[in-house]
């Protein structure tokens, strides 16, 4: 025993250290890996062809160089049998200890990846022959240094094909040969050629490997798309100044109107028959007229339920027939999940047990204090879970098998945690292609761990982040923690008419489809913003008047546009830009620049790997024209702070001549943005890494 009497682990002791770590190996220091959810419970998440950082710190005792290395494994059975490449880290950022290196998935599924820490005895070498000879140390005083470089290169050279052997086997020659100077035995070890030999197949010595974690990898879509939200009801003709309930074959008529606007996804509200017990009327009244069609959200009736297609609407051929045409356009449908039922729903009848009975022995409906759904009974998970999953993954299973690869799911937060993680993993077993999208406008804990148990994409906060510091911060969060969470901006709901778009006028519209479209990857509109629909059914509220939730609300959409009344020209521009820059189809790179007046604000996204990057700077005053000068990060941009470069604005043509200061003015009432591509002489990287 020490005399400090401290205690020496024994064999025994390390044996358990390594059962409670699965590691047997702890000789170095590996700490804060990262992309990791919630200490590696949930995969964290990417797309196909996203480049996806890996970082860590990593570090050892002593001196000696360390360096690291990730293993990036595809998904199992995708049918890869060669070993998984060495992929390199390098050091990066601030941190002397911080390592970063890309991956990029090329398929979908369960990629698995993990950190291999290793001393680095060539580095260790060579970073000690350089101090020495800088000494003015000799050759007598290097000779051990000499031939341990050399037995180095002796165990590169043994692993090394034919074709670089020779080299190596020179190079190792050379340290030995004592007839020659001290620098023509060192120069032929150090020359860039061998050096980057050796960094490709280095000499790996005490590696340490971290546990291996999870990214799973989704199809493109469920980082980047832009969205149109509209009713198929509303589409039907107007006879005698009166609207019809529409069609799918009516609806179908709108549709490359969406496609000519640049959208990827047409998302539709419930399209099942609506309940017929406490139809909400005109304006959410409880009075409705016999002509009034209620609520699609009060799903269910005599008529089917959540699997049953509206009979106004047509049929599920009519239907299929509508999916059919949207992809023909090269967009997709989504279609809303509300697990909610109508007081006629035939689950409240075969299952009552799935509801929550008040002591008087009626069936609770819907709150959400003040508002009120009589039309809508939730459901309960606590009576028969077993029930209600099977019949959800059923009733999923039916639209998937109808053509719907994506689902918006209506108040994901007012169900179980459980459930959802269930439900969507369930699902990605047989169609690991399905996206779902959170609409769970709520607390910021339930909204980040539903995108970590699973759902794709989320609803945000951005319609009430309208003031430059509460935009910059909520940006920042969102691409710190797009390893989980995705973004989708939505300027206006049915729901949401913002007080913004209320009283800022035309130029507001813009204002906030720049910001949505050019921050998020995913962003989305519902329809009637294109017409600057602004007007709220009362002072203070958020709801349309006359919404289209509760009555048919049928728009002159060519009329609009051929008088000059129409945002469309603009939405498509934008979605022109978003698909010409791969920039803006990244969250992860999303940099706010600072500018010198509060009223302006400034971001940049580039694209890891390519040369485009795009610079954005919008007046956030709708009514009074800004002036600003930027100060921009340059480094975020992978430039130098000297360094010039062209920006063309891609909204108006104009071509300017930048650096870190540039001065703007943007006057709201002839356009409230510059939209500049970038195309930079060299690759930007993602993060920079530290030269």
């Amino acid at each position: 025993m020490p005399a400090t009497g401290a205690k020496v682990l024994a064999r025994a002791d390390l044996d358990s250290v390594e059962a409670m770590t699965g590691r047997a190996n702890l000789r170095l220091g590996i700490t804060d890996v990262h992309p990791v959810v919630s200490c590696g419970a949930f995969s964290a998440r990417a797309v196909v062809g996203e480049h996806l950082p890996v970082t860590a710190t990593v570090f050892r005792e002593g001196h000696d160089a360390v360096a690291a290395n990730v293993v990036w494994e595809p998904p199992a059975g995708s049918g890869s049998t060669t070993p998984p490449p060495l992929i390199r880290m390098a050091k990066y950022g601030l941190e002397p200890d911080r390592w970063l290196a890309t991956v990029v998935p090329d398929r979908e599924g369960c990629w698995t990846f993990r950190i291999e820490a290793w001393s680095d005895p060539l580095a260790t070498w060579r970073h000690a022959v350089e101090v020495k000879v800088e000494a003015g140390q000799g050759p007598e005083e290097l000779a051990n240094d000499l031939e341990e470089g050399a037995r180095l290169l002796d165990r590169v050279a043994a692993e090394a094909p034919e074709r670089d052997r020779e080299a190596v086997a020179a190079a190792a020659a050379a340290l030995r040969d004592t007839s020659l100077e001290l620098t023509s035995r060192i120069a032929p070890a150090l020359t860039p050629t061998l050096q980057q030999y050796v960094h490709d197949h280095p000499v790996r010595e005490l590696i340490t490997r971290s546990p291996s974690y999870e990214v799973w990898v989704d199809r493109p879509r469920a980082l980047y798309g832009s969205w149109y939200e509209f009713f198929p009801r509303s589409e039907g003709p107007v006879v005698g100044g009166i609207p019809t309930h529409g069609t799918f074959a009516n609806a179908q008529e709108r549709l490359p109107a969406i496609a000519d606007m640049g959208f990827d996804v047409v998302y539709l509200p419930p399209i099942h028959p609506i309940g017929t017990v406490n139809r909400k009327g005109r304006n959410n009244t409880l009075s409705p007229e016999p002509h009034d069609v209620g609520s699609p959200w009060a799903i269910g009736s005599a008529e089917g339920g959540h699997d049953a297609v509206h009979p106004q609407l047509g049929t599920m051929d009519d239907f299929k027939a509508f999916v059919a045409r949207t992809r023909e356009l090269g967009m997709e449908v989504a279609l809303d999940f509300a697990l909610q039922a109508a007081p006629d729903h035939p689950w409240v009848q075969s299952n009552p047990e799935w509801f929550t009975t008040k002591p008087d022995g009626t069936i609770a409906y819907a709150e959400n204090p003040p508002k009120k759904y009589q039309d809508i009974y939730p459901i309960n998970f606590d009576n028969d879970p077993e029930g209600i999953y099977a019949e959800t993954l059923r009733v999923i299973r039916v639209w998937i098998e109808a053509g719907v690869r994506i689902f918006r799911v209506d108040n994901p937060h007012t169900k179980p945690l459980n459930f959802w993680h269930w439900l969507i993993w369930e699902v990605k077993k047989t169609d690991p292609d399905v996206l779902f999208l959170a609409e769970a406008f709520t607390r910021p804990a339930m909204m980040h761990q539903l995108a970590r148990i699973g759902f794709t994409q989320s609803y945000t906060y951005f319609t009430w982040r309208t003031q430059r510091a509460e935009l910059e911060d909520y940006g920042r969060e969102l691409a710190q923690n797009a390893h989980y969470m995705r973004p989708n901006f939505f300027v206006n709901t049915p729901d949401i008419l913002h007080e913004s778009l209320q009283f800022g006028g035309p130029p507001m519209f813009k204002i906030r489809a720049v910001l949505a479209s050019m921050m998020s990857p995913s962003w989305g509109v519902y329809s009637g913003f294109e017409l600057f629909e602004h007007v709220a059914v009362r002072p203070g509220s958020e709801e349309y008047l006359d919404s289209e939730k509760y009555q048919l609300r049928p728009r002159d959409w060519a009329g609009a546009e051929a008088s000059g009344r129409s945002l469309a020209p603009y939405l498509r521009r934008l979605n022109e830009i978003r698909r010409a820059h791969p920039a803006l189809q990244q969250l992860r790179t999303l940099r706010f620049h600072p500018v010198d007046n509060p009223n302006l604000i400034c971001f940049s996204k580039t694209d890891p790997g390519s040369t485009d990057a795009v610079i954005v700077v919008v007046n956030l005053s709708s009514h009074h024209t800004q002036i600003g000068t930027t100060a921009l990060d340059l480094t975020a941009l992978g430039l130098d702070w000297h360094e010039r470069f062209g920006v063309t604005d891609e909204l108006t043509g104009a071509h300017y001549d930048w650096g870190q200061f540039n001065y703007l003015e943007l006057d709201p009432y002839r356009e409230p943005a510059h939209i500049f591509g970038v195309a930079f002489p060299r690759p930007v990287q993602f993060p920079p890494p530290v030269p």
